[in-house]
């Protein structure tokens, strides 16, 4: 292509001198366009695809959560509406939109859960996809029975899956706890057999401390870590998933995403939420220097620096040699799952999880396995227990993690 330059009077290049670069410059635009264009056309029709690509990929899984958001909003503007203008038709509704969105987010945790362990959740989501439709035509009487029938297939599918669980042959069978190291073993507990992976270390040469993602207080969009990197950060030689936390996939908690409120002093002599929980009746652990101690409420328990590390959570599965848990809790504790515990012998400290157990359940192993005191920690896709490696999980990142390191 021969590019035609402009002619200039000689009189107009005195005028001007800088004809020539912006000349030149035009020269230069023209033939990067002309050699670019079919690059460029291309290149922008490979973005399209992508983008196409990925919302087809994310549409069908945003869906649900994007049309329980839709109603979460409209339930927020329904009830900050002017209480002078409220008549009762409106109470009422504003009462059933309430309580169906409620059970709504409930199973849908429910749903997030089961489906981290199956493949095909389809008739699921479909089943929850059709509540939610009823829910906004306000059909409440079909949505509920709609979210009814899906959280009995829920539970039906979370039966079978639990029933479908086997322990390797080749996993020693033995209720006795061991002395220290790690241990995989089958432990006999109500009739039944049970797969725990178990850490022991003496607390006279072992520090036992809890590590968190974030420096001070955090109240949403808090930072997480995997169980890997606190255990590497802190020079441990053992590590396992600490307290609750909100899980940033949970509809309730949305403005709270990873965020705990449950007391805690980490590593840094920081305590966590020391304000709200004064008169905690949750219980908590109390690592000292050599020491280890429990008690059935953080609120006995003042705010003492001195100590290595101090964790609360709930519930406590074994208090002083006997069971003090048994009652079934919030629908989460009753299925079975993966569930992390901190326990003591003596001076020595247990940290490890039970495969395939209700919570119930995991207090009756560790009675049998001879603990004197032992307390819950999250679970289910939350659990990561480390030595050497991981042993459990990994599940998502942790917003704190209990830590074994050497003294």
């Amino acid at each position: 292509m021969k590019i035609q330059l402009p002619k200039f009077s000689k009189s107009k290049q005195v005028k001007d001198r800088h004809i020539y670069v912006i000349a030149l410059i035009l020269v230069l635009l023209i033939t990067t366009t002309f050699f670019s264009a079919s690059k460029i056309s291309g290149l922008q029709s490979l973005i399209a695809s992508l983008k196409n690509e990925v919302t087809s990929l994310t549409q069908e899984k945003d869906k649900n959560l994007t049309e329980l958001e839709k109603i979460g909003k409209e339930l927020d503007e329904m009830k900050n509406q002017d209480q002078v203008k409220k008549n009762n038709e409106l109470q009422t509704q504003i009462q059933n939109i309430e309580k169906t969105y409620d059970k709504a987010v409930d199973i849908y945790e429910d749903l997030l859960d089961l489906k981290a362990k199956i493949k095909d959740s389809k008739t699921f989501d479909n089943l929850f996809a059709k509540a939610l439709a009823d829910l906004s035509k306000r059909d409440f009487g079909a949505a509920d029975a709609g979210l009814n029938d899906l959280a009995n297939k829920i539970k039906e599918e979370e039966t079978k899956i639990a029933a479908s669980f086997t322990i390797p042959a080749n996993v020693p069978e033995s209720n006795t706890a061991p002395g220290a190291g790690y241990s995989r073993q089958q432990v006999q507990a109500d009739s039944a057999t049970f797969l725990v992976n178990i850490i022991a270390a003496d607390l006279a040469s072992t520090r036992v401390i809890v590590d968190t993602a974030s420096d001070s207080d955090c109240t949403n969009n808090c930072p997480t870590l995997p169980l890997a990197t606190y255990v590497s950060r802190s020079g441990g030689f053992a590590g396992i998933h600490g307290a609750y936390a909100c899980p940033a996939e949970y509809p309730s908690c949305a403005g709270k995403t990873n965020s705990f409120d449950l007391l805690i002093m980490n590593k840094n002599k920081y305590y966590f939420n020391s304000g709200n929980n004064v008169y905690s009746t949750n219980p908590a652990v109390i690592f000292g220097n050599g020491w280890i101690r429990f008690v059935a409420h953080a609120s006995e328990w003042g705010r003492d620096t001195s100590v290595d590390g101090v964790l609360t959570n709930f519930p406590l599965l074994v208090f002083n040699n006997n069971i003090t848990y048994s009652e079934p809790g919030d629908s989460k504790m009753s299925i079975r799952s993966s569930r992390g515990f901190v326990a003591n012998k003596g001076n020595t400290v247990y940290v490890g999880v039970v495969s395939n157990a209700t919570v119930s359940e995991s207090a009756k192993v560790l009675k049998a396995l001879g603990m004197e005191n032992a307390m819950n920690l999250d679970g289910g896709g939350s659990t990561a227990l480390w030595y050497g490696g991981y042993k459990a999980g990994p599940g998502r990142n942790l917003t704190n993690a209990i830590i074994l390191t050497k003294k």
